[in-house]
């Protein structure tokens, strides 16, 4: 399995861990990759396997893969099917970024959408006609076209356009949610924001982060961030940071040949003891029993 992670080296710089290109998509074998992968269907039809599960995918169709998962396509016979592949670390959209433009509640399909069950993943995604379907295959042609070129301000150009086209896919989201049934405006509201919170967890979970931090990006007293959570996941804020870390960790266990010691600095966590420890309370076990026994 080890050899069917994609490592962002392959493709990326760490200065600038962005890609992006345009292909004819043919079978593809399952993989898995350390980046976040944002595929947009621009023409055709074939097959996307995820989990087990086959769904077929057509012209206007969107979906995000995460770091960690891993997924395979099938052409299907007598179709031909294009996409355009945008590949990207989390930390590419920077937190002061998201801090000075304010828009940590306009990024549901970034911090949202692709933490539900596949099932509502893949059977309710987004896809795309007419002016939408071009304002998104737009954007994504801008920046390939930036990222050949690299002309002056090009990495600039590329960080904005990437946050225009997560924050437009993520109005199209919400218009497409509105037409299902939903709870009241404000219970809707507050389980919204400690998805955010959580979806935001899983992008950043190796930064350092603070409820003073998060209280910023969201708008809301750490008081209330700790509420919302409990309400939504029965834990708290940084209950629910150690558990996204854990599973992260071990992924990185079973799947690399880092030492204990990387895994824990990988997944935010200085202290190798207290990792330890923590990886034992959630697990059982410790992670070097955990990897021996994976």
């Amino acid at each position: 399995m080890k050899e069917d992670i994609l490592s962002s080296n392959r493709f990326m710089k760490v200065e600038f861990p962005f890609w992006i290109t345009r292909t004819v998509q043919g079978d593809v074998s399952e993989h898995g990759h350390e980046f976040v992968e944002l595929v947009y269907v621009v023409r055709g039809r074939g097959l996307h396997l995820f989990r087990g599960s086959r769904y077929e995918v057509q012209a206007g169709d969107v979906f995000i893969i995460n770091p960690g998962e891993t997924h395979a396509y099938e052409a299907l016979r007598g179709e031909q099917m294009e996409i355009v592949n945008c590949l990207f670390m989390p930390s590419f959209i920077p937190d002061a970024l998201l801090t000075e433009l304010e828009i940590t509640n306009s990024m549901d399909y970034f911090y949202v959408h692709p933490f539900l069950t596949h099932e509502i993943r893949f059977n309710h995604h987004l896809n795309l006609h007419g002016q939408d379907a071009a304002q998104v295959l737009a954007l994504l042609e801008n920046m390939i076209r930036e990222i050949n070129a690299r002309s002056i301000g090009h990495t600039t150009l590329i960080r904005l356009q990437l946050i225009e086209l997560l924050v437009l896919l993520s109005r199209f989201y919400t218009l497409m949610q509105q037409h299902r049934s939903h709870p009241s405006p404000r219970q809707l509201d507050r389980e919204m924001t400690a998805k955010r919170i959580y979806g935001y967890l899983e992008r950043n979970y190796e930064k350092k982060i603070t409820l003073q931090s998060l209280s910023m990006l969201f708008n809301a007293s750490m008081r209330q961030l700790n509420r919302l959570m409990r309400e939504e996941y029965s834990c708290s804020v940084f209950d629910a940071l150690h558990q996204v870390r854990i599973e992260r960790a071990k992924h990185l266990l079973l799947e690399t040949d880092e030492k204990v010691i990387v895994v824990a600095t990988m997944v935010g966590y200085e202290d190798q003891s207290f990792f330890n420890r923590l990886f034992v309370r959630h697990v059982g076990c410790s992670p070097s029993r955990f990897r021996s026994t994976g």
